[in-house]
């Protein structure tokens, strides 16, 4: 994108975002790359910023003419990131990226080093999501793969910042379908957020010691009030929705709050809400589902594409594509609310973009 500005005939989707912990002006984004709108053939795009997204730099994919799809972000807790994507045979590679002096090897402030591939994680499914142990300061990656419509999901976790995995764990659960996912906590447990086709499941691991694999000895299926969408009819070549999953770490009254969230059909609907539930005994039970998008009831509208995070003061922020107030039905346009009690209500719903 050279001085910030539309690169025609190009396309990307599918991005990804991740914020140095130690300095929030540093970010990277990771996308599926298409270098014509008329291709399908995609690669491992990836951008930063080191002023809080004033300017982004474009340094290239992450590999020229290789297939690359699914892409996720993370940053570890002293800010080396790391981006991973998969080919069409669901192996998945991670590249760490040095982006001005997030790690002390870095050159020069406001360069950025070219990624290096750390070697593949797991061949179990065609989606991965990945995040660092940050409680732990164990230098611990743990990965979950998943395959659509799979029985079950494969949980991985690397002890040497990705360097070696350890064999895959299976997930027990239900069918699924699409990502997930999860954050772990300070008490050395995981929490992982699955998507079924007309429910959710959360399911949660301990490991007492940095040492232990973790076994997952919780699995509750959660009603969000509706199911997932797949093809979106909005999103035509993806889902409407997917089911994100955080916990509160805020140190307040609030803390350890298992979150969930997605744009989900209700019943008797064909276009999908925004819903939302809590957990506040470690996830073995949810909250009533409820609809975070405020606009009158229209059943030709869309509110789709739903996600969120916990601030560290334990506010929830929630973004989401809506159609409600554009005239033309395929164009939407980036909505946001607030909640400050957990959850229990949410701020009147504010448009921050334009319809496009």
């Amino acid at each position: 994108m050279p001085n910030g500005n539309n690169i025609v005939g190009d396309a990307a989707n599918e991005c990804a975002i991740s914020v140095d912990p130690t300095n929030g002006n540093k970010m990277t984004i990771a996308w599926r790359q298409f270098n014509d709108v008329t291709s399908n053939f995609r690669q491992g795009g990836w951008g930063y910023t080191t002023d809080g997204g004033v300017h982004w730099t474009f340094p290239g994919v992450l590999q020229n003419n290789v297939f690359r799809s699914d892409p996720v972000t993370q940053s570890d807790e002293t800010g080396n990131f790391s981006i991973s994507v998969c080919n069409p045979l669901g192996q998945h590679k991670r590249f760490t990226v040095t982006i001005c002096g997030a790690r002390p090897t870095a050159a020069k402030p406001g360069r950025s080093s070219r990624p290096t591939e750390a070697r593949a994680a797991t061949k179990h499914g065609s989606r991965s999501i990945r995040l660092t142990d940050r409680a732990t300061g164990s230098n611990t990656r743990h990965a979950i793969a998943l395959t659509a419509l799979a029985p079950a999901a494969a949980f991985q976790r690397s002890t040497n910042g990705g360097v070696t995995w350890q064999s895959p764990v299976n997930i027990p659960t239900r069918p699924y379908t699409g990502l997930s996912m999860w954050i772990p906590t300070a008490t050395f447990s995981l929490v992982v957020g699955l998507e079924a086709q007309d429910f959710a499941v959360c399911a949660r691991a301990t490991h007492r010691s940095r040492g232990q694999t973790p076994s997952f000895d919780r699995n509750t299926a959660v009603n969000l009030g509706g199911g997932l969408l797949y093809p979106g009819a909005i999103n035509p070549e993806g889902l409407a929705g997917q089911v994100f999953l955080a916990v509160d770490r805020s140190g307040g009254a609030t803390n350890n709050n298992i979150y969930m969230l997605c744009s989900v059909l209700p019943a008797g609907r064909s276009t999908t809400d925004v819903m939302f539930v809590r957990s506040t005994d470690g996830g073995l039970t949810f909250s009533t589902p409820r609809k975070i998008n405020d606009d009158r009831f229209n059943p030709s509208k869309w509110h789709w594409f739903g996600t969120f995070s916990v601030a560290p003061n334990g506010r929830l922020d929630a973004v989401w594509y809506d159609i409600a107030k554009c005239a033309a039905t395929t164009d939407s346009q980036l909505f946001y609310s607030f909640s400050t009690d957990a959850g229990v209500t949410w701020s009147p719903n504010v448009a921050v973009s334009n319809c496009v």
